[in-house]
């Protein structure tokens, strides 16, 4: 029986996709019977991000929604597994959490042909419906541009030191887009004092960042990062808080309209 429904899909009328990832909550039935009391919960779910950026549907984008938990397959990580960061971090088939306690029962874990399987009917589905978009946009309109949406708890020192910043931006270190779109992306946080910014810090972009990032064949890609204490509770059940999450919308609406303005400009 196959993997039913791997993500959700929206088509928009704008050269913007939307990739979420990691807010998906659906488990195996391997992965839910192994699974710790810790790992229960499912804390390291981007929760909520959808919600929060339901408003890009109003201005065109598409928007593609993982929807299983990243307990089964990480959809950010690279097919191969290769670590995309030198510090501490969670592979493609994550065995720990964020803060380090372990994923599965010892021995409970699913097995290398269980885990194949949501590669094939998770992992690649998910990438084939993102490229399709991409070059449909192309094709369309002569460019592409990619927002990859995420969200983490902003404590977990294994991960980084102290507080995360608010709003944590990444480009591949400048690599997965034109300067000028990062720089009305980034004015945009520096336009404004209630939410902090790094860009290129701790999260420069994952594997989707990174792979479909390619500014020289005008597909762009840019990924944002947020501490989840902006716009929801951090603690289980992990409500969204609406009052925070529409301050924190006050500057996620104007950075995707930038972009939206940018390729505008560049492709008129």
């Amino acid at each position: 029986m196959s993997l039913a429904d791997p993500f959700t899909f929206t088509q928009g009328s704008v050269p913007l996709l939307i990739s979420i990832p990691h807010a998906g909550t659906r488990l195996t039935p391997a992965v839910a019977r192994g699974l710790t009391d810790d790992a229960q919960p499912l804390s390291d779910t981007d929760w909520h991000i959808p919600q929060l950026y339901d408003f890009a549907r109003q201005l065109g984008a598409s928007m593609l929604v993982g929807q299983y938990s990243r307990l089964v397959i990480d959809l950010n990580r690279p097919a191969d597994d290769k670590p995309l960061y030198a510090t501490a971090t969670t592979g493609l088939y994550p065995d720990t959490l964020f803060d380090g306690r372990p994923t599965f029962k010892d021995g409970q874990q699913p097995d290398d042909a269980e885990r194949k399987r949501y590669l094939d009917e998770v992992w690649q589905p998910y990438h084939q419906q993102l490229q399709q978009e991409l070059a449909r946009m192309k094709q369309q309109f002569g460019y592409a541009m990619l927002f990859d949406a995420h969200s983490i708890a902003s404590v977990i020192p294994r991960l980084f030191d102290g507080r995360l910043p608010d709003l944590n931006l990444g480009s591949n270190g400048g690599e997965s887009c034109a300067p000028g779109l990062m720089s009305m992306v980034e004015a945009c946080c520096q336009s404004q004092d209630k939410f902090s910014h790094v860009l290129n810090g701790r999260f420069k972009g994952g594997y989707i960042t990174r792979a479909y990032g390619q500014p020289s064949q005008q597909q762009h890609a840019v990924q944002l990062e947020l501490a989840q204490c902006n716009y929801m509770d951090e603690k289980a059940p992990f409500p969204y808080v609406a009052a925070k999450a529409e301050q924190l919308q006050g500057v996620l609406k104007p950075m995707i309209s930038a972009m939206l303005q940018w390729g505008q400009t560049q492709h008129q």
